[in-house]
């Protein structure tokens, strides 16, 4: 083990149903496997780094996430290829998530940063990049 390495994050989400089927997906697609599961989250496991998803409770519900304000911007994952990034772009679009700066794809971050920027139900903007090539 590595020290410094993220150990987990954990994400308070409004639908549990509906942002654990959004990212059950995802993060499988990335090589992740179930980990925990209990009445009000879940969590997935890649190596030693873990991600939580829990039900927020009523009363914290009405101030909703912007990656504006204070605190989380994204959440960036390691893509396989380019080839990989397109793949899950075209999932994406089918799911008919939001491509964000769609009209910059797959350049957004520049002209030697390969990624899709997309939003999650609670829009959490995420990240997947693909490795540089030399």
């Amino acid at each position: 083990m590595k020290t410094g390495l993220l150990h987990h994050v954990e994400l308070y989400v409004t639908d549990l149903p509906k942002s654990l089927a959004f990212w059950g997906w995802f993060l499988e697609e990335l090589g992740y496997e179930a980990f925990q599961e209990w009445e009000q989250g879940k969590s997935w496991k890649l190596e030693e780094t873990y991600i939580v998803f829990v039900q927020v409770e009523e009363k914290y519900r009405n101030k909703p996430y912007h990656r504006k304000q204070v605190g989380l911007n994204h959440l960036a994952f390691h893509a396989a290829s380019k080839a990989h990034v397109d793949e899950m772009t075209n999932r994406l679009r089918a799911m008919q998530v939001p491509i964000l700066y769609e009209n910059s794809y797959p350049f957004s971050g520049g002209r030697d940063h390969y990624a899709v920027y997309f939003e999650d139900p609670d829009r959490i903007k995420v990240e997947l990049v693909a490795p540089k090539t030399v």
